[in-house]
């Protein structure tokens, strides 16, 4: 494939995502359905990307429902019952922009991917003249902001105790980093409408990101943390350009880790399911406390590789009995509530997490649980030309490495040991490295080791 990656197509206006490529990916893709919703984040180059990608969607017979700017989670909740394209590159820089294709709620899936692919290689023609479709403005936002506040205030309360049914939130204070993108249409106003007292930082859209970059971090969250510094609230908020990347920060500035996040939503999940086998799907680099929560609470967890969250989905809903339920699906930092719909949601995932803090008082007491080991990630040189030998070795030295360890090699390799401490190595899909992710008490020993094998498994490979 060479337009797809992991999260759509994702690159610069000027090399990568042209109105050129929005044209012939907007004709590839209307070929697929009759009605499609457009929307865009608030780059710069938003507009003249819409605009080719609706010529190209009316040129291949579809209806095109123009949405404008909205969150991405905003854009998937309206292509329900029809297909959608967002116009955007999530946390990347300013001078990037992206393409995400929906149906029905879902983002599409590799062999969709593949498909559009070869339509565009084909250089298939427009519809004819007389089949070419036609073009409308439609207003979702107040919906999907409706329906989030809504699912939150449904979700009821764990321990019985009486809240505000309209108002949950109610004496819940939160600060929501906007980071200038799209939460800024989103999240302050769904947490209000659950009641919450709520300062919203960098609120403003702007598709330069001003105030600090696209992508939510430790480093890039300063004004958050400052604030919460001198501040007297119950958590910190942040999402990255486009709102499906969440940043959990506590009332003192502390950023969560984004694995501790997953996990306490996750076990959230489990233990609200009544099915017999409950399911959360994750992604090889997710940490092992995600597993020893879930199953605390009676689920279990499946992987898939990153960046196909609803192909695991799907994959678990067709392996499953009529018994399993898919209760929770994430990666760090993105996470996929299926009560709710199939597609990773940030907002939602806000809503959530300042609802589980009004019912247990802070984000200590949720955090409490988890066991929190370090963890580390390093990348490793290594040329594309020798990946694929390296991972061949790597599949037998590195459990001859960890002779006690348990070894999955369906993403990468990943061993996880009897004490819950795992690494996980696997070839970068975008740049020349390898990765090793590893978490322990010992991080750095473990580290150490793994990197050495990898080392020498590159070596091999030259």
């Amino acid at each position: 494939m060479t337009l797809f990656g992991t999260a759509g197509i994702r690159g610069p206006v000027d090399e990568v995502v042209t109105p050129e490529t929005a044209l012939e990916v907007g004709r590839a893709v209307g070929r697929d359905g009759d009605e499609f919703v457009v929307g865009r984040d608030g780059r710069e180059t938003g507009p003249a990307l819409a605009a080719a990608m609706e010529a190209g969607l009316e040129s291949s017979g579809a209806d095109v429902y123009r949405v404008g700017m909205l969150p991405t989670p905003a854009l998937a909740y309206a292509s329900q019952g029809r297909r959608g394209v967002m116009l955007t590159a999530s946390h990347n820089p300013p001078m990037d922009n992206g393409i995400k294709v929906f149906d029905d709620g879902v983002e599409y899936a590799r062999d969709a991917e593949e498909r559009v692919e070869d339509r565009i290689r084909k250089q298939e023609p427009p519809a004819p003249w007389g089949q070419w479709g036609d073009g409308f403005r439609e207003a979702v936002l107040g919906d999907y902001q409706a329906a989030v506040a809504d699912y939150t205030r449904g979700l009821g309360d764990e321990d019985g105790t009486e809240v505000d049914e309209e108002k949950p939130l109610t004496g819940v204070r939160v600060v929501v980093d906007c980071g200038t993108g799209m939460a800024s249409l989103a999240t302050p106003q769904v947490l209000r409408m659950l009641g919450a007292d709520v300062v919203a930082l960098n609120a403003n859209v702007d598709g330069h990101f001003p105030a600090r970059e696209s992508k939510p971090t430790a480093e890039t969250l300063t004004d958050l943390i400052a604030f919460l510094g001198r501040s007297d609230f119950d958590i910190g908020l942040a999402h990255d350009g486009d709102s499906d990347r969440i940043v959990v920060v506590t009332g003192d500035g502390e950023v969560v880790h984004e694995d501790t996040v997953l996990a306490i939503l996750a076990e959230y999940y489990v233990r609200g399911s009544d099915a017999a086998d409950p399911v959360v799907v994750t992604t090889p680099n997710a940490s092992a406390r995600i597993d020893e929560r879930v199953a605390a609470g009676g689920g279990r967890v499946e992987r898939v590789r990153l960046g196909a969250l609803h192909e695991g989905i799907a994959r678990e809903t067709a392996a499953g009995t009529d018994d399993t339920e898919i209760v929770f699906a994430a990666e760090p930092w993105k996470h996929i509530h299926t009560a709710f719909g199939g597609w990773i949601d940030g907002v939602v995932s806000a809503a959530v997490l300042t609802r589980l803090v009004a019912e247990r008082g802070s984000v200590a007491a949720l955090r409490a649980p988890v066991s929190e080991r370090p963890y580390r990630k390093v990348s490793v040189e290594c040329p594309d030309s020798a990946k694929s030998e390296t991972m061949a070795t790597l599949a037998t030295t590195l459990p001859e490495t960890f002779p006690d360890g348990d070894v999955d090699t369906d993403y990468g390799v990943r061993v996880d040991m009897p004490d819950g401490s795992w690494v996980l190595v696997r070839p970068s899909g975008t740049e020349p490295y390898v990765r090793v992710y590893a978490e322990s008490e010992d991080v750095e020993q473990l580290v150490e080791t793994a990197v050495a094998t990898v080392k020498q498994a590159v070596a091999d490979a030259r």
